[in-house]
């Protein structure tokens, strides 16, 4: 079973750009597709950004594309999302998730495994 740690969250302007860090221990992150989902208050959990279990191919919804890129550092045992850009609607508590998956399969939306507690990213207009 893997750990995920969320960091990197904070208050930022519109406008302005911070960068997630997801730490995994237990086991290594080489094995996991790797996810971003965020949860606004008052609104259910949604998907942000995943990456594959090889770090070839990536997926953004679509009111981040452009403005948000995940990635692994498997070495490090870290993923990462870097956000510019932000706007006050991207304001929420920003989860990491683990898939376990098979090295050719692709990112995923849906049907993570494990998730970490959560790290809050808060934009002021």
């Amino acid at each position: 079973q893997v750990q995920l740690v969320e960091s990197g969250g904070g208050l930022v302007q519109a406008g302005g750009s911070l960068r997630l860090s997801c730490a995994a221990s237990g086991r290594t992150v080489s094995g996991y597709a790797m996810g971003w989902f965020r949860q606004a208050p008052g609104k259910e959990r949604e998907f942000v950004a995943a990456v594959s279990r090889s770090g070839g191919s990536t997926d953004y919804a679509d009111s981040v594309k452009g403005r948000f890129t995940i990635s692994r550092d498997d070495a490090k045992n870290t993923v990462y999302l870097q956000m510019n850009i932000l706007k006050p609607e991207d304001t929420a508590v920003y989860y990491c998730a683990a898939k376990v998956a098979t090295l050719s399969s692709g990112p995923s939306v849906t049907g993570y495994n494990y998730w970490g507690q959560g790290t809050q990213v808060t934009v002021s207009s």
